[in-house]
């Protein structure tokens, strides 16, 4: 995963786009945002990244665990599907996207409002000969989301994310397109209590 999270600074992120809702503790959407990420001020930026690297970088096999997606052949609004259709718009439908807010205020529960929050990423696979000398230009690129759910108070001020995802989830070669990388942070719980909600 330092592929990713050595990329997320501010020198040299490559994110494209972050989106999100805001949900109330009976599971109301109160609103919801969508913006270029180079649109953000700096600060909102570095706070934005923050949240983002929070989930790859978490302790594999710990708090983030890789999952095969259920059922990925044919199935009509599967989750699969919808994360699929979000990802190759690069979040820019919001149709998409609010059918994704809507399954999480249905399922996710909360005493807190919290956010959820979308970002929208490309990396260039570096080519690499044998001894691992970089090769040129890429010609792989990994394109994902990542998804940080956070409790907010105040003027909707995020914080450390509670649970989340990376999808599809990396490996070496590039996109493990039918697996998810799911974070959950607190290790109190049964560590796949998000993992269910999400994969049921």
């Amino acid at each position: 995963m330092l592929s990713l999270t050595r990329r997320m600074t501010l020198k040299r992120t490559s994110m494209t786009r972050v989106a999100g809702a805001y949900i109330d503790p009976e599971g109301f959407i109160e609103g919801t945002f969508n913006t270029r990420f180079l649109k953000l001020s700096i600060p909102e930026r570095v706070k934005n990244l923050e949240i983002a690297k929070a989930i790859p970088f978490a302790d594999t096999n710990r708090n983030l665990k890789r999952y095969r997606m259920p059922n990925k052949n044919g199935v009509k609004d599967s989750l699969w599907q919808l994360l699929l259709g979000v990802r190759a718009a690069g979040l820019e439908n919001d149709s998409l996207l609010d059918i994704f807010y809507e399954m999480m205020a249905e399922k996710y529960q909360s005493d807190q409002e919290y956010g959820v929050f979308l970002y929208h990423d490309r990396y260039d696979i570096p080519s690499k000969s044998a001894d691992h000398k970089r090769l040129g230009e890429s010609v792989q690129v990994f394109e994902y989301l990542i998804c940080a759910v956070c409790r907010v108070s105040g003027d909707y001020e995020p914080e450390k994310p509670e649970c989340g995802f990376l999808f599809p989830a990396y490996s070496q070669g590039g996109a493990l397109m039918n697996c998810i990388d799911i974070f959950q942070s607190n290790e109190a719980h049964p560590h796949n209590e998000f993992a269910e909600m999400l994969l049921q």
